[in-house]
């Protein structure tokens, strides 16, 4: 990267007086250990050489000559090198009043040396400026609050408080100070001579005390301390991977963004005390998970409580902080919390007038959306919204993301809009594992697909099968929007709609009789033929017929058959150009067929019943049918699919 800066003459502070007892490298200062083959302290000067900054001071203390005779002058690092030696321990900012004289002039910049990081140090000058600040601290969630200094700031980002890693509220921000900052001279006013003393704990606090201006520079750009070894070996693998230079402001990011009640938290209507608040068990390892790969993620919620006067805006936030609070104490963080406190409909005595206005930040409208993709560089394109709500699908499909809804919450069921989400998923684990994990997969198996398909000048057929709930019907869709995408035009056709109504099944069917095979192979023998069909479409909430719409393959150049039978009718078998199977782990299918029977509101005797019922008449009728496939793709829990290749299927006439 090459940066045309204008922070030729900004003084760079490096506090390398560290020791390396918690890394076990006494021998060596911390900030000279290498990671990923280069120390610590190079890689820092190596950023700001990239923006032009050459005045560099490097303070030492512990084993500061090693240091120096490292780095010298800095001439052969194209910088120029002063050095500072501590006599005895001073602390982060103690260190720096020794030089006292040399940073009168001008802003400097300071960062901490045991911090790899990436960060755009001109957008951080120059927010410095603009803000008038005497000091910016730059802050970010990370997956430890609860032994970091945090950071409150107001809706100005103007900093109101500071909490030391050892003294903090019950509830607070998932806002940590980065240890980088951009400070003016005044600043040295408030450390005292050869006294031991630290930015935050000290200096900093005494600084609002004194009503100075200090404002936080909020960044989801890499940065992050090696101060233990599990968090060095993490770092060095994000070097490894190129994590570190992909979390850059001036790149494109992929984002999750999350509805809050019934997504994260149980739903409770009007939610507006922070007793209330209650995670699921899964949110935090399903959020930490979208920490640890390339994806932001976000909550954006509308919290109308504020306009119908329930609580005030302060009230939201510390039901908000809560939330960071539970996370962090778990290991996960959220990148940024949207929130709109409006309501349209006036003309209620209890409500609260300055936030009963129409906005355009309630969702289904943008603007949570837009304010996120102005602030973090969002690509939106390859972006999801997971929500229990239709207006969450509405959100997510109006902005250009793909969208997940969920069975917890709502469920759906507020039918506000008539949408039809992409995907669709139990919990959030689900959801998440199959956005960072499964698709991976998928997609592997997707482009093998599409080299088989891209020079057939006819129909290519896919036939999916599996049983209930493994995950067959995801897989379709995955696999259709991803040939979609490379110009194979491609549709789904559901076996599902072939099913008799509730109503017209007796308990001594099986699961043959329930689905009309003849129907079937008469309807896409027709449909590939170049008829077009009354399509059925099946309700699977209600288990009925809901409605029938002319459908054709006109222009289709690959079909999707996907149902529990695929692979059980013989005419689809002989019909399909590759045949697929999906399974999954049976305690978790068994799980997630219970959690689908619950979200259409059937009892839990009900459901027992059904399913012992499905394992008479249908479980080794589909397990059966796996025989027949080329491909066995096997899930599992936690978003690892397991592709393989069946080489020793049988021919379906000698079976029969």
């Amino acid at each position: 990267m090459n940066n045309k800066s204008n922070n030729h003459s900004l003084k760079a502070l490096l506090i390398a007086g560290g020791k390396g007892f918690r890394l076990k490298s006494s021998a060596i200062p911390k900030p000279l250990i290498k990671i990923a083959g280069m120390p610590i302290l190079e890689r820092q000067i190596e950023l700001l050489k990239r923006y032009n900054i050459s005045d560099i001071y490097i303070l030492t203390g512990y084993l500061g000559d090693q240091i120096k005779d490292y780095f010298q002058d800095g001439r052969q690092f194209g910088v120029s090198i002063k050095y500072s030696q501590e006599k005895f321990p001073l602390g982060t900012s103690g260190c720096v009043k020794l030089l006292d004289a040399q940073l009168r002039d001008a802003p400097f910049f300071v960062i901490y040396g045991d911090l790899v990081l990436n960060i755009n140090i001109d957008k951080l000058f120059a927010y410095h400026v603009a803000n008038l600040g005497d000091a910016t601290i730059v802050v970010h969630p990370n997956n430890h609050p609860y032994d970091s200094d945090i950071v409150e700031m107001d809706d100005d980002f103007n900093v109101s408080a500071l909490y030391t890693k050892d003294k903090k509220p019950q509830f607070y921000s998932n806002l940590v100070s980065a240890a980088v900052y951009m400070l003016n001279p005044i600043v040295l006013d408030y450390i005292h001579e050869n006294k031991p003393s630290d930015f935050v704990r000290d200096v900093f606090i005494n600084m609002l005390r004194d009503n100075k201006k200090i404002v936080g520079y909020k960044t989801i750009e890499y940065i992050k301390d090696v101060g233990t070894i599990d968090r060095f070996n993490k770092v060095e693998q994000d070097i490894l991977d190129g994590k570190v230079y992909d979390e850059n402001i001036d790149k494109l990011h992929p984002a999750i963004f999350l509805d809050r009640d019934g997504t994260i938290i149980k739903h409770i209507n009007q939610l507006h005390k922070p007793s209330d608040l209650e995670l699921y068990p899964d949110a935090p390892a399903a959020i930490k998970l979208i920490n640890n790969s390339n994806f932001l993620v976000f909550i954006a919620t509308n919290q109308s409580v504020v306009a119908r006067n329930l609580c005030n805006i302060e009230t939201v936030h510390l039901i908000n902080k809560k939330l960071q609070t539970l996370l962090g104490d778990q290991g996960a963080y959220l990148d940024d919390i949207f929130f709109c406190p409006h309501h349209p409909d006036k003309g209620f005595p209890e409500e609260n007038p300055a936030y009963k206005i129409n906005c355009n930040c309630r969702k289904p409208k943008d603007g949570m959306i837009r304010n996120a993709m102005n602030l973090y560089n969002i690509d939106i394109a390859s972006s999801w919204f997971i929500g229990d709500s239709t207006i969450d699908i509405k959100t997510g499909k109006d902005s250009g993301m793909s969208t997940i809804l969920l069975q917890t919450g709502l469920s759906g069921k507020d039918n506000t809009y008539d949408v039809t989400p992409d995907y669709q998923f139990n919990n959030l684990t689900d959801a998440v594992n199959f956005i960072i994990e499964s698709s991976k997969k998928y997609k592997e198996l997707s482009d093998k697909l599409y080299d088989m398909i891209k020079d057939k000048n006819r129909i290519f057929v896919i036939a999916i099968g599996g049983l209930s709930r493994s995950g067959k019907s995801t897989f379709a869709r995955f696999l259709c929007d991803d040939l979609l995408s490379k110009g194979i035009n491609t549709k789904v056709i559901k076996l599902d709609n072939w099913l008799l109504s509730k109503d017209q099944r007796t308990d001594s069917m099986t699961v043959r009789e329930r689905y009309r095979y003849d129907d079937i192979k008469k309807d896409i023998r027709l449909l590939l033929e170049g008829a077009e069909i009354s399509m059925s479409i099946y309700d699977p909430y209600n288990q009925n017929i809901r409605d029938t719409v002319p459908f054709s393959l006109e222009d289709r150049d690959c079909i999707i058959i996907e149902g529990v039978l695929s692979l059980d009718i013989k005419y689809l078998v002989e019909l399909a150009d590759v045949k697929i199977y999906v399974s999954l782990d049976e305690e978790v299918r068994r799980r997630r067929y219970f959690d689908f029977y619950r979200w259409k509101d059937i009892s839990e005797d009900e459901i027992e019943l059904l399913y012992d019922r499905r394992e008479i008449d249908e479980t080794q009728i589909v397990i059966d049918s796996m025989k027949f496939a080329d491909i066995i793709i096997n899930n599992h829990e936690w978003g690892n699919s397991i592709i393989n290749f069946n080489d020793s299927k049988p021919d379906y006439n000698r079976e029969l």
